[in-house]
């Protein structure tokens, strides 16, 4: 058996010690942030975080409506996994889709009156998780920090400043 070695060959810069420290902390922590706050929001309210962020995200447009494309960009997910979300959101009445008046190729997501109730009852637990687990373990120095550093990398990934969502 031969050992592969990848085609190309570039010089590449590897973290430093204390890159490597801030690197692994930034992946651990993330990572335990999120399954916490995924456990919690599904034990208070049976939602998903996905579930909870297409509600949310509906919740802040006048009419609680989304195209389905503008939706899956939002919320940084593939149309597949938003389709698939969305099923199951429309099932639990939650959400509806209907054809878009304006444009007959796509397809508008509307939060229902039920999901409203939801997502309205589902909030203050959730929110209050985002504090103790984040917001008030930090100081208000490193949250925003922290904020300023995550947006620098969300306009790296999506293209930029000029990038539409």
């Amino acid at each position: 058996m031969t050992t592969d070695t990848p085609a190309t060959t570039h010089a590449v810069e590897w973290l430093t010690a204390e890159q490597q420290v801030h690197w692994r902390a930034f992946r651990g922590g993330s990572a335990r942030l999120f399954a916490a706050l995924e456990h919690e929001l599904e034990r208070d309210t049976g939602l998903s975080t996905h579930e909870y962020e297409v509600l949310v995200r509906l919740s802040e447009t006048p009419d609680r409506t989304l195209r389905m494309a503008q939706l899956a960009d939002n919320l940084a997910h593939s149309r597949s996994r938003l389709t698939h979300t969305i099923r199951r959101m429309e099932e639990q009445g939650l959400v509806e889709r209907l054809p878009c008046i304006e444009d007959a190729r796509g397809v508008n997501c509307t939060m229902t009156e039920k999901g409203w109730q939801v997502l309205v009852a589902a909030a203050p637990s959730h929110v209050q998780s985002v504090r103790d687990h984040l917001v008030d373990i930090l100081t208000p120095e490193q949250f925003a920090a922290l904020g300023d550093a995550m947006e620098t990398v969300r306009l790296h990934l999506t293209g930029g400043a000029c990038h539409v969502e």
